[in-house]
């Protein structure tokens, strides 16, 4: 039987996507790195799990060979042709030695074996077998992770973990439509944190610190972002987004009015962002 490389096909196919990305205005589509998830979300903790046969869908990444594949185990560079071909001609029916992977949640990353899972991948190979150790994390990773996710992943865990808030609300969610919102939250828990001990006279703990932010600073206002129904007033935007809005809000006002409630502020944010709405609506009325 006359061999055939799959290599030329695989290359080819992936030089065709990038350039229809490149037209479109299209982000790259880079391979996951394991390693930059292990710096970024500090993943140290893990364990052997022995051999295993896992699902080839479910290798999304890794560890060292970015540059080698794209993030469908396509080839990017010719230099990987004699490896895949050498490999090809070993295995034609797949039966590969064992290859390497960290696993996270549902999904994986490999260690040992990209050529293996890139040929796998292009023959529609359903399952691989492989040697596995597993991630301990509590945060969720999954196959359609991209790199602004990671960075949001990263301010998200670094908040939970530095505020204190890990420990003592382990069950708050706080979400943003940026990553940059979790540094605000970061430095209004810690002025928080201040004003308890200036008021009580001693050094609180963080958690401490972090479980009277979120009951009686945090909570009543999302509540209050409820009751006036912001979230429906502006698409895309997130509780933890009004939260930071009703408080600088309630900064900007006037002393002399007294202090204003979180209800307070979180009234009158409504009322100002339908005042926007409106306006831009008789804006683009007027362009019509």
């Amino acid at each position: 039987m006359t061999y055939s490389s799959s290599f030329t096909r695989a290359h080819r196919k992936e030089i065709f996507r990038r350039l229809a990305r490149i037209v479109r205005g299209a982000a790259p589509a880079p391979l996951p790195s394991f390693n930059d998830l292990r710096a970024r979300l500090h993943l140290f903790q893990q364990s052997y799990a022995g051999l295993q046969t896992i699902e080839v869908e479910k290798i999304v990444g890794t560890v060292d060979r970015s540059n080698d594949f794209d993030r469908d185990f396509l080839p990017r560079s010719p230099q990987t042709r004699e490896r895949w071909e050498r490999l090809e001609r070993a295995f034609p029916s797949l039966g590969f030695p064992p290859i390497s992977v960290y696993q996270i949640n549902d999904v994986y990353f490999v260690i040992d074996g990209n050529h293996r899972v890139a040929l796998a991948k292009q023959k529609g190979a359903e399952f691989i077998d492989a040697e596995v150790t597993e991630i301990d994390t509590d945060i969720e990773i999954d196959a359609d992770i991209d790199f602004e996710k990671i960075i949001y992943l990263e301010q998200a865990q670094r908040f939970m973990q530095g505020s204190g808030l890990e420990r003592s609300r382990p069950m708050a969610r706080i979400d943003f439509s940026r990553p940059q919102g979790f540094s605000e939250l970061f430095d209004m828990v810690k002025a928080h944190g201040y004003d308890m001990m200036m008021e009580q006279g001693r050094v609180l703990e963080p958690h401490e610190i972090a479980a009277d932010w979120y009951d009686r600073i945090y909570l009543p206002t999302v509540e209050s972002i409820r009751w006036e129904k912001l979230l429906e007033l502006e698409a895309g935007s997130t509780e933890g987004d009004f939260f930071l809005w009703v408080i600088h809000r309630r900064r900007e006002h006037e002393p002399r009015e007294g202090e204003q409630s979180l209800e307070g502020a979180a009234r009158q944010a409504a009322h100002d962002q339908e005042r926007r709405i409106k306006v831009r609506a008789l804006r683009a009325l007027g362009r019509g």
